[in-house]
């Protein structure tokens, strides 16, 4: 029993023992290894080394090229213009020139119409009056009998008529009083055409009426205000201490200049 131990003892042994001498060959080929790069770099082949240490000489230098780029090949044709821009901002205004020469003389104008020594390019009239009126007759004349503006005799206080000396545009207004339980219907007339019309219902009440209206005359042409008479009775109100009836007119712009 006891040489069998002692036989294993001796075993075990040898067995130490060969592993103690194949634990050196191990450990020398790992020192026989020899990093090439950092924890961080990546290992560098072979042929990256030897194409450098290969540019560095200057026997194995690569010669650099510079192409040159013929311009005028490549230039193509000229295009079409585009459309106009927007103009820009305006400039400051620049000083005055020099003052050019004269031109040439125009040609003749033709001949204006023939003046009037004594015309004047002015009329105006205001005339009122103070009697009442009825209507005796189908139409009856409207007269005047109070004269406030006249000027250059344009009115006619006889005729009742504004008589037209200057052709141009006119403003005419008419005024009356309406008469109790009376009708009111009057023309205003141009020559012997009605133009405007002056109405007002028969009522318990009088109450003034008024018209008014523009008017184009020619040199010639007259103006005035006559009474119309339908089926009901047809009457304007005045008094002697009141004036109620009143026509005025003037001329807001002459033909001729």
């Amino acid at each position: 029993m006891s040489a069998v131990l002692l036989l294993l003892v001796v075993s075990t042994m040898n067995v130490g023992a060969l592993l103690e001498k194949g634990q050196p060959r191990r450990e020398a080929r790992r020192l026989s290894c020899v990093r090439c790069c950092g924890p961080s770099e990546q290992p560098t082949s072979i042929i990256s080394s030897r194409y450098t240490r290969m540019s560095s000489d200057p026997a194995y230098s690569v010669p650099k090229v510079q192409p040159t780029i013929d311009i005028t090949i490549l230039k193509g044709e000229k295009g079409e213009m585009g459309e106009k821009g927007y103009p820009g901002p305006v400039g400051k205004e620049g000083e005055r020139g020099l003052r050019g020469f004269n031109g040439r003389k125009g040609q003749k104008g033709q001949p204006g119409p023939q003046g009037h020594s004594c015309k004047q390019l002015y009329a105006a009239f205001s005339v009122g009056r103070r009697k009442p009126l009825h209507s005796s007759d189908y139409f009856q004349h409207v007269t005047f009998d109070i004269e406030f503006v006249n000027l250059y005799k344009h009115f006619n206080m006889f005729s009742g008529k504004f008589f037209c000396y200057v052709a141009g545009i006119y403003y005419f207004s008419l005024n009356v009083h309406t008469w109790n339980f009376k009708e009111t219907y009057l023309h205003l007339m141009k020559n012997e055409k009605e133009v405007a019309i002056l109405y007002a219902q028969p009522s318990d009440r009088s109450i003034m009426q008024s018209q008014s209206l523009m008017l184009d005359l020619q040199e010639g042409e007259e103006v005035w205000v006559r009474l119309f008479k339908r089926e009901r009775e047809n009457a304007i109100y005045s008094e002697e201490s009141d004036v109620y009836i009143i026509f005025n007119g003037h001329l807001i712009k002459p033909a001729i200049e």
